[in-house]
């Protein structure tokens, strides 16, 4: 599996589809272990929802984060 293929598709869906983004705002690692489609250690599964964190533009989502919280309530879901 090409990981930095996946996070750029996981990224893309982030950014594009506002359902999805609700999902891995609320819930980062299962946002990604749907998207990913295999059963792949917690701690890999982690490391992609850190980089996709890192790619996702807090203003992107921002419409979202009232709803949980604000900005520290996103960041809180993504440790």
């Amino acid at each position: 599996m090409d990981l930095k293929a996946k996070v750029n598709e996981i990224t893309d869906k982030v950014k594009n589809d506002k359902d999805f983004g609700k999902k891995f705002i609320s819930d980062p690692i299962k946002a990604v272990e749907s998207v990913v489609g295999v059963d792949l250690p917690d701690e890999k599964i982690k490391e992609i929802a850190e980089n996709i964190k890192g790619k996702v533009d807090i203003k992107d989502i921002a419409g979202l984060a009232g709803k949980l919280g604000g900005i520290s309530g996103i960041m809180g879901k993504l440790k």
